[in-house]
């Protein structure tokens, strides 16, 4: 009697590694959406000013700028799940802490700045870790699935958390809403630590000096990476302070708080979404280039403030963000992992996150001054500009035009596989 051949494993391509990652992140993202609309309503709560909103944020910045080329040089020596759980505990009882400080109703500006400090040095000696942990378990083959997967998970968390953040500052208090975002960390942690180690082992004998020049060498010699890490330093700074301090400034002098801004963030997060499922199934051929026109919505947002849009129109712009974040971000993975050698993920990924987040905390300590000068509105219309003047001028670099898929990650799926849906 002839035998029937096994069926296809579901999900055969998600390594367990994968599953862990990603469902770690999906509930480390849902308080991690909702704790800056808390932190940023936490300033404005005790009498703060749209200048200390900035100089709480940008103090978070502060130390994963500082930190992030280090965090990635750990990573590639040691085993990154075990780094990342121990970043995932400090972060998560740092905001413990400031939970537990604001619900007192007695808390300092200093004090709010040093535990964001804390929060952005976990964050330093995290992101890395995870970086290369997420590109060393997905097959070169099922790349732009997998990362679609990955980024629709951690994007869904975002629309829940910032629909949640906003709902419960508005209703209960910011104090609450980070509590919320110390528990999510530690319960990621906790899965975290069920995470297998796949890296090789780290040549014995280097020190992290030459560890680091050898991930900058690496960095600097890929014209079309640095390029577009350069535009992203100054993308990230204005989008950050449209994002910290401009919206939730808006959405208190003109709209309905807290919980209008949380639901434009998860309007952000419906647009993330929704690409992912796109991203899963179109594999463009020229991958920067693609990513690259997604850029061209980062600035969006900033043109909905500045025109006083109301909030259906404002959403609109923030779920078109979410959808050029997406189709930028599921390439630049796909880029990454095909170009740049296992063993160096996590150094150039700290190279990348340093270069990008490099101007975060002067743009967004100078949002409130800026605004002071330039007023609300002309501060949103110059962050609106920069964004799309900067998306046109990366296009001149030819890497960046050019740089193809290989054909790896162009293989078929087999028929007999099903989709994934999120």
């Amino acid at each position: 009697m002839p035998t029937r051949p096994p069926r296809p494993r579901r999900l055969a391509w998600a390594s367990r590694n994968f599953r862990i990652q990603t469902a770690a992140t999906v509930v480390s993202g849902l308080g991690n959406a909702g704790a800056p609309i808390a932190t940023a309503f936490a300033v404005l709560g005790h009498g703060g000013t749209t200048s200390e909103v900035g100089y709480v944020t940008a103090a978070r910045l502060l130390p994963t700028v500082l930190l992030l080329v280090v965090g990635g040089a750990l990573a590639d020596r040691m085993p990154r799940h075990h780094l990342m759980v121990a970043a995932n505990l400090f972060s998560g009882l740092s905001q413990v802490v400031l939970a537990a400080l604001v619900l007192s109703g007695d808390i300092r500006l200093w004090q709010l700045m040093l535990l964001s400090a804390a929060g952005g040095a976990g964050y330093a000696l995290y992101s890395p870790a995870s970086g290369g942990m997420m590109l060393q378990a997905v097959a070169p083959e099922h790349a732009a699935r997998a990362f679609s997967v990955f980024r629709m998970g951690q994007n869904a968390s975002q629309i829940g958390g910032a629909a949640l953040g906003g709902a419960l500052t508005a209703a209960v208090g910011p104090g609450w809403v980070l509590a919320l975002d110390g528990a999510c960390f530690l319960v990621a942690a906790s899965l975290r630590f069920f995470l297998e180690a796949e890296q090789a082992p780290a040549p014995q004998g280097h020190s992290m000096l030459r560890d680091l020049r050898e991930g900058w060498r690496e960095f600097a010699s890929r014209r079309w990476l640095w390029v577009i890490v350069a535009q992203f330093s100054v993308l990230v700074a204005c989008i950050g302070a449209v994002e910290s301090v401009y919206g939730p400034t808006v959405a208190k002098e003109r709209l309905g708080g807290a919980s209008d801004w949380g639901l434009a963030m998860a309007a952000y997060g419906v647009g993330l979404v929704v690409t992912g499922v796109l991203m899963a199934r179109w594999r463009p051929r020229r991958i920067l280039l693609v990513g690259n026109w997604g850029v061209f919505l980062f600035g969006v947002p900033a043109l909905a403030l500045a025109a006083e849009a109301p909030l259906p129109l404002l959403a609109l712009a923030m779920f078109l963000s979410g959808v050029g974040v997406t189709v930028f971000g599921v390439n630049w993975m796909i880029a990454l992992q095909q170009e740049i050698p296992e063993e160096m993920f996590s150094r150039v990924a700290a190279y990348d996150e340093l270069g990008s987040f490099s101007l975060s905390p002067i743009g967004i300590a100078l949002a409130g001054p800026a605004a002071t000068v330039l007023g609300l509105s002309g501060a949103l219309w110059a962050c609106a500009v920069v964004c799309l003047v900067l998306s046109a001028v990366v296009l001149l670099e030819p890497q960046v035009r050019r740089l193809a898929r290989r054909s790896t990650a162009d293989a078929p799926v087999a028929a007999a596989e099903p989709v994934a849906t999120p």
